[in-house]
């Protein structure tokens, strides 16, 4: 049980040793404070909404990188200015990590280390699994991988870049409160899972290089996979896979597996593509597999290069 005396700074020591109940009392008592913020730079409107859900979400991920706990409320608070800042610039949304200045710290850019480095990850798995399978892609991809423009997520799920932006909205908002209603309960060990989910990337990739890829796709795959590729082409069954990498490996082409996320139903993984010392722009510098998963294989596929990530602005 949570001591009732504690200062709001013993809390935010307590949330940042990975006390998830300590932080979600922390979040629940500010996000009056941020909706404040916002409402005063975007007016009372769905976009203002948008942009405390997404700084709650930033908060949750970096609360560990608040070097100093009693300046709280104006680190949150210029969380809350950018966020609304992304909001007015929504032609172009800005990746998480331009916000560096502000949050103190690099972002991690390992996409399983934005989870890991905390034990709020569990947390975050229960609340993720509210989610319908539509607002849960949506919110990995944004969040927790390269795929963070509206632009490329709408490729990747086939969708208008409209019908991004309102699936994130919903998916912010529910996730907000999924958070704050869960934050005391217990949550699943997701250790076992995403460790199993990376050695399977790892050792598809490896039996690539090792010339026994056929047997771990049918292993990875139903029979009647649909793949899409890169160009939006649709393919059933692993022979265009498999012939697809055998071309790579010929050209001196290989994948190296960065980086997995999971969702209760998908699986994505983040790939490094190493071209030939000979001609280093051979290839895309990776490429993301998104596996849609039925009783723990692969059903549905798709293929995609992110657009390369810009470099966060250094502050003067």
């Amino acid at each position: 049980m949570q001591n009732a005396s504690l200062t709001a700074t013993d809390l935010v020591r307590e949330a940042q040793s990975g006390d998830v109940h300590a932080l979600g009392r922390v979040l629940a008592m500010h996000q009056a404070d941020m909706r404040a913020v916002a409402f005063g730079i975007l007016g009372h409107c769905p976009d203002a909404e948008d942009a405390v859900q997404e700084a709650l979400l930033i908060v949750l991920r970096r609360i560990g990188d608040l070097r100093d706990p009693a300046a709280l409320k104006p680190w949150l608070r210029a969380i809350v200015r950018t966020a609304c800042l992304t909001q007015l610039r929504a032609t172009r949304p800005v990746p998480v990590e331009e916000i560096e200045p502000l949050l103190l710290a690099r972002l991690d850019r390992d996409p399983e280390g934005l989870l890991n480095h905390y034990v709020h990850r569990d947390w975050v798995w229960h609340a993720l699994d509210e989610l319908s399978p539509r607002l849960r892609l949506v919110t990995l991809l944004r969040h927790f991988t390269d795929v963070t423009s509206y632009e490329d997520i709408a490729q990747v799920c086939g969708i208008p870049v409209g019908t991004v932006r309102s699936r994130l909205s919903q998916a912010r908002a529910k996730l907000s409160e999924a958070l704050l209603a869960t934050a005391g309960l217990p949550h699943d060990d997701m250790t076992a899972p995403i460790r199993r989910c990376r050695r399977q990337a790892e050792e598809t990739m490896r039996a690539a290089r090792d010339g026994s890829f056929g047997q771990a796709l049918t292993d990875l795959c139903l029979p009647d996979v649909e793949v899409t590729m890169m160009k939006g082409t649709v393919t059933r069954g692993v022979d265009y896979l498999l012939g697809a990498m055998n071309r790579d490996l010929a050209a001196g082409v290989r994948q190296r597996n960065a980086g997995v996320v999971i969702g209760r139903d998908v699986v994505i993984w983040e790939n490094q593509l190493l071209s030939p010392p000979d001609d280093p722009f051979h290839c895309p510098p990776t490429v993301v597999w998104v596996n849609h998963l039925v009783d723990g294989r692969v059903r549905k596929m798709r293929l995609f290069h992110p657009l390369p990530r810009r470099e966060a602005p250094r502050p003067e």
